[in-house]
This record gives structure tokens, sequence and C-alpha cells, in this order.
């Protein structure tokens, strides 16, 4: 059998409802750490709690201490495959920055839970034996992170929360998963095809996200200038546009070295700079916006962070946004 570190993080998968409130709360023992006798019927499983956490509290800093974890458990362990179990908000941030940062050609799977541990159809342990099932498959080595629930198989890059409450949540949209495990069987139909690590060892630079809208005021990206921000992303409309009154800002802010980053809010299709107009995507490209074709806003939140913080900033940038 494989020998897989189990990495806890805390999130719905170790948390339970109370019957008096029917809040869903953290508790002192983690209720799915107490099913490792489950685990060794799959995998030697080594395990550790690196924090416990709902996943809305997690930040970069968080994610840089799972990346260290990992690689000194590389370095000084004989571990052959890594599962993190993680709640469903931020889950996929966590995957997608891991995915940009580790790098090994070991199997990283993430998984959650949308039901707490004592709810009826409770999620959370079925998911984390598809998880080490997962981890454990040779197939899946040198696919990047992977993010395994119910019964589904996806990609960091591509995966996303698409529901609040279905245990079905997690989709890729327009690419779809990679496998699905069936019993004791996991298949890969498919593989990534393109992948690029770009190791960090700190985050010192801050990244702010807006989502576009109709009539988008300037002074919300003037904002950011004043207060030092180091990167924009922009979530534009359609293929990448935004509306002409944000224009003098985003060329205020690249003159001054903040980098801005543009995806599309429509979670199918890419941005590209198609549209001529005063703030559609051609004036944008020609000011010196940086396009993210096919990540969303969260995770081009996240490689630009990532690039920043690379001693090398302009090679990062170039490989992390090529398509």
């Amino acid at each position: 059998m494989k020998n897989i570190l189990l990495i806890h993080t805390g999130g719905t998968i170790s948390m339970q409802i109370q019957a008096e409130t029917g809040a869903v709360i953290p508790i002192e023992n983690n209720p799915i750490s107490m099913e490792g006798e489950k685990l060794k019927e799959y995998a030697n499983i080594k395990e550790i709690e690196a924090f416990n956490l709902p996943s809305p509290h997690i930040t970069p800093k968080e994610m840089l201490l799972l990346k260290q974890i990992i690689d000194e458990s590389i370095q000084k362990d004989h571990i052959e495959g890594v599962v993190i179990t993680h709640g469903t908000d931020t889950l996929e941030e966590t995957a997608y920055f891991l995915d940009l940062t580790v790098d090994t050609t070991i199997p990283i799977v993430l998984t959650g839970a949308m039901r707490s541990s004592n709810e009826v159809g409770s999620d959370g342990l079925y998911n984390l034996l598809s998880a080490v099932k997962v981890a454990s498959s040779d197939d899946a080595k040198g696919k990047g992170v992977l993010v395994v629930l119910n019964d589904e198989i996806h990609t960091a890059e591509n995966v996303t929360k698409t529901h609040a409450s279905n245990v079905s949540t997690f989709q890729s949209p327009q690419y779809g998963p990679i496998g699905f495990i069936s019993k004791s069987i996991v298949h890969f139909h498919h593989s990534p095809n393109h992948r690029a690590v770009f190791p960090i060892q700190s985050i010192a630079k801050r990244v702010a996200l807006f989502k576009v809208y109709a009539g988008m005021e300037p002074d919300l990206l003037a904002s950011c200038v004043e207060l030092g921000y180091d990167g924009i992303v922009l979530e534009g409309l359609g293929q990448g546009n935004v509306p002409p009154s944000l224009l003098p800002i985003i060329e205020e802010s690249i003159k001054k070295d903040i980098q801005i980053v543009l995806v599309s809010r429509c979670f199918n299709g890419i941005a590209q700079d198609v549209y001529g107009y005063d703030g559609g995507g051609k004036s944008l490209k020609n000011a010196g916006v940086i396009f993210a074709p096919g990540l969303n806003g969260q995770k081009a939140r996240l490689a630009l962070l990532i690039a920043l913080n690379h001693p090398n900033k302009t090679k990062a940038m170039e490989n992390i946004f090529s398509i």
C-alpha cells in the first residue's frame, strides 16, 4: 500500500451540527480523524492537523504553510501522495495555490464535504476515502493538484464551487472532470496539457479583485492605487470589456507599475481583446492589461499574487498568463 500524508485543515468535513440551534460549528476533536481504521484498507496513513479553520478564515499565509508542510514531508518522509481535507468555500483557491507552487509529481488531492459529520447523508468520509484512492493511484502522478468530491476528479485550475449547498457543487465549467471513482476503480479519461510551477517563499504583495458591473465607478480602482496595492484583477464583462469610465484609472495604474489582470465574469468562454471601442478588450490590451484566459477571478488573483512574489516576476507573469 502507498504511504499517504493526510493533512487536516478544518471545514465542514470536520464540523458537527448543533441539535439545539442548527448551527454547524467546529468541534475540539476532529470527527473525520477518528475514521483512521477505515482508511487503513487503502493506504498507510500519516495524519497531521495543520490547523482547524473554517475555509473563509484561510488566507494565502495558510496556503503557503501547507506548501511548506508538503515540501518538508517530501524531503524527510517517504510519502507517495498527499490528501488535504478542507472547507469547500475556498477549497478551489488553496488547490490552485498549491498547483502553482508545489514542485512534485506525486498526487496531491484536496477534498471536503457539503454536509457536516453528524448530518444525515454526510459525504465527508466517502469523499475522504475517494481522495485516498486517487492519491494512491499511479495514474494520478504528474497531473498537478486534484480536487475529488462526489465521485469526480477535477483539476485545481478548472474546478469551482457552483452551488451553495448541493453535494455535486464542484464542477469544471466547459472542461468537465478528468476522471472518476467507481467503487475500487480510479479512472482518468484525459489529462491536463499544461502545468508550470512557481515556488515562492513568502507572501509580501497585495492583489485586489473586482467584479465589473454596468456603470462601475472608477474611484474603487483609484482607492487601490492610493492604498498601495501591487496588482488588481478585474472580472470583465463578456469577452473582456469594461465601462469606459474605468479606462483612465487603468492606464494610470499600469503607469505606476500596478499590474492589471483581466478575466471574464462569464463562467464559460475566455477573455480576449476583441472589441475596439473605449473600454473594449483591444483598448485594454493596448494599455498594458494582461489577459488571463480560462481562469476565474479568484484564481487569477492567486496567480497574480504568486507571480508578484516570485523572484523572477517578469518570467512568472509570462508563463502563468500564457495560453
